[in-house]
């Protein structure tokens, strides 16, 4: 029952938290995701596109759901020690977990990770999309490593 309770928890608090950053970063970068001059346009969904928002919309609830539990269960060996660290300690392993593995380093190429330094073309990873994208990781992983650190534990 604990971890079921853990799992649910974390997806509240990973879902609230993934779209406070979304919507914080979307005010700085409405042209890398939306409108005719597009950055990502030939493989992200045009989110100035009342369609494609509402496809969108229709997914991103069973999608960060899924992607919750399975994050969460990685951290089932680990939560007991967790519990046990300071709540200092919890922020910097929760975020930067968060921010390591499941942003910077993760292997998909794309404007903010390393990979996609190493893969993506010069205008999708140069300094001004690459720090708008990473920004919004940052964001996300702050919030997400306090919220995580005071509710998860």
């Amino acid at each position: 029952m604990e971890y079921i309770k853990f799992s649910l928890l974390f997806f509240v608090v990973h879902t609230i938290t993934y779209y406070i950053a979304g919507i914080i970063n979307l005010q700085f970068s409405k042209r890398l995701y939306g409108g005719r001059d597009q950055l990502y346009q030939s493989f992200l969904r045009n989110m100035s596109d009342p369609k494609e928002v509402k496809a969108v919309n229709k997914k991103i609830i069973p999608v960060q759901l899924i992607r919750a539990i399975l994050m969460s269960v990685v951290l089932y060996p680990v939560i007991g020690f967790l519990g046990d660290l300071s709540f200092g300690l919890r922020f910097l392993f929760m975020g930067g977990i968060m921010f390591v593995y499941a942003d910077f380093c993760s292997a998909i190429p794309f404007s903010n990770t390393l990979e996609g330094l190493i893969y993506m073309k010069p205008e999708f990873v140069k300094p001004r999309v690459f720090w708008t994208i990473q920004m919004e990781a940052i964001i996300y992983c702050v919030i997400f490593g306090l919220a995580a650190s005071w509710l998860l534990f």
